[in-house]
């Protein structure tokens, strides 16, 4: 496991420095099918973190990748889970707020999550077992032995019981049922505050204790999720469908995940 987790740190790392590339240019920007953005930074890191992954002999599930029939990908007990560039419109904006997600997933669970800020070189990353997780900032996007000789800071979340409830609202996506959960959490003699911010670092806010508690009342693809699940799983936070009493699911024949919240439950 610690090997695979050298693989997702390296594939990100260079992916981070792929996309920092065509951020500091100009760029054209294209529509999917689906109408949501995507740029030739988002290709290239695709294709660096691939190169790096393939030689593990482990599937990959990339939300830019031609997706395989659920039919054969449903017989995969392991698998990696890919956002080359998470936060799409985050980069088109410019305003850093977008990562590189890399995820281990093993029986429809996510075991092991990396997480790259390219602008600010930082790196979060858990294999959940070990129920820790950290994070470390580097010197540039390239990786050796760095980030072991790095200071790195453990992350732990903020108390479930506190009376101030910090609450991460996506700057894209903050919509009525987002405001209704928050107005809900006032009327139970919570003090009530937002945190914004773009892409899968509002699951880093709540493991590092930034924040209290992520409702997700919008749609997100499994690849958007995988990584920050398993680094909160890493420090005792769980995902939770708002529908059920069950944790996110992957590899489901549809990628589209349900509804859920991101808190110590």
């Amino acid at each position: 496991m610690n090997n695979l987790l050298e693989t997702a740190i390296t594939a990100a790392v260079e992916a981070g420095a792929e996309i920092m590339k065509i951020y500091a240019d100009s760029f054209e920007v294209a529509l999917k099918d689906d109408n949501s953005p995507l740029t030739i930074a988002d290709e290239n890191a695709n294709a660096v973190i691939n190169a790096h992954l393939l030689k593990t002999n482990i599937p990959i599930i990339s939300e830019e990748n031609k997706q395989t029939a659920y039919v054969t990908r449903k017989t995969w007990d392991t698998f990696w889970m890919v956002d080359p560039l998470d936060g799409t419109k985050e980069f088109i904006k410019r305003n850093g707020e977008f990562t590189v997600n890399i995820a281990l997933i093993k029986n429809n669970k996510p075991v092991l999550g990396v997480i790259y800020v390219p602008v600010t070189k930082t790196m979060y990353y858990a294999i959940v077992y070990e129920e820790k997780a950290y994070k470390v900032t580097l010197d540039g996007h390239f990786y050796s032995d760095e980030i072991h000789s790095k200071v790195k800071e453990e992350l732990i979340p903020s108390k479930a019981d506190s009376a101030e409830i910090k609450v991460v609202a996506s700057r894209s996506h903050l919509n009525e049922e987002t405001a209704a959960f928050m107005a809900h959490l006032e009327k139970q003699g919570k003090q009530v505050k937002t945190v914004s911010v773009g892409s899968s670092l509002k699951f880093c806010l709540v493991a590092e204790g930034k924040a209290t508690i992520y409702p997700r009342f919008a749609p997100t693809m499994e690849w958007d999720t995988a990584a920050g699940h398993a680094i909160c799983n890493a420090v005792g936070l769980k995902v939770m469908q708002t529908a059920s009493d069950k944790e996110l699911r992957y590899n489901k024949e549809q990628l589209l995940n349900p509804y859920f919240i991101v808190r110590k439950f």
